[in-house]
């Protein structure tokens, strides 16, 4: 039985914008694709990103990063299919009597290829930052809004050591068990506790969204190709682990 097989209702937990289409673009298109009602928190506006240069973020007049961002964001969760966007720290996802905030992009910084670690100027009112109680009760208050069958976020580490994803992956498996929700980890690669998804024939709309975040990535065939030269193959398999 697939972990999938009774959602009617799942809520993608993710810390910056462009994270839901790199990590999970392609399961999120699936479940579209099933009517499935696809629901999106993003922690931060990724203030921090690194731009791509020559990008229209990059040029004079652009305005601030993270409302290009935002921006960009609502175009790639349009081309994905999801159903609302929410911001962490606003309402519905704001512990009741509390006032609004915005949670700052963290940061971060290369350990080594392929591991993120804490960058060292983190802004007091960054998501990282913040008390775990109080994102908590963010995502708690907005689990009990939505009521989604199941939550989908980050494994332990993040996927690759970014605080606000582990922070996220901290929050998200903690409001689910105070709340009594299934909690999935998002898993990179196959392994026996996980169900794999192959999702090949959603490329062209994963590309789509991609295309979206164009002042974080530009999209070279089958591959994206970061701000700071990184590349990596575009991702149509993901695996989920109940957590």
């Amino acid at each position: 039985m697939s972990v999938l097989d009774a959602a009617t209702s799942v809520l993608f937990v993710h810390a910056h914008p462009d994270d839901e289409t790199l990590s999970t673009g392609a399961l999120i298109v699936e479940l579209a694709a099933r009517g499935v009602t696809v629901s999106l928190l993003t922690a931060t506006r990724g203030e921090r990103g690194e731009i791509v240069p020559g990008s229209g973020a990059a040029l004079a007049g652009a305005g601030p990063l993270s409302l290009v961002r935002v921006a960009e964001l609502d175009g790639a969760a349009r081309a994905l299919g999801v159903t609302e966007r929410c911001w962490l720290g606003e309402p519905p996802a704001r512990a009741p009597e509390s006032r609004p905030r915005s949670y700052l992009d963290s940061g971060m910084r290369w350990i080594r290829p392929g591991l993120a670690g804490p960058a060292a100027d983190v802004d007091p009112r960054a998501f990282a930052a913040a008390p775990l109680g109080e994102v908590v009760a963010d995502l708690r208050a907005l689990l009990r809004a939505l009521r989604p069958d199941l939550v989908v976020s980050y494994g332990p580490d993040g996927g690759y050591g970014h605080p606000d994803h582990v922070r996220a992956h901290e929050a998200g498996r903690t409001a689910c068990r105070e709340v009594g929700l299934p909690f999935a980890e998002i898993v990179p690669e196959p392994r026996p506790d996980a169900e794999w998804f192959r999702l090949d024939a959603h490329l062209a709309a994963v590309t789509a969204a991609l295309r979206h975040h164009a002042s974080q990535l530009t999209v070279d065939g089958t591959d994206v190709v970061h701000a700071g030269g990184r590349r990596e193959v575009i991702c149509t398999s993901v695996g989920l682990r109940l957590g």
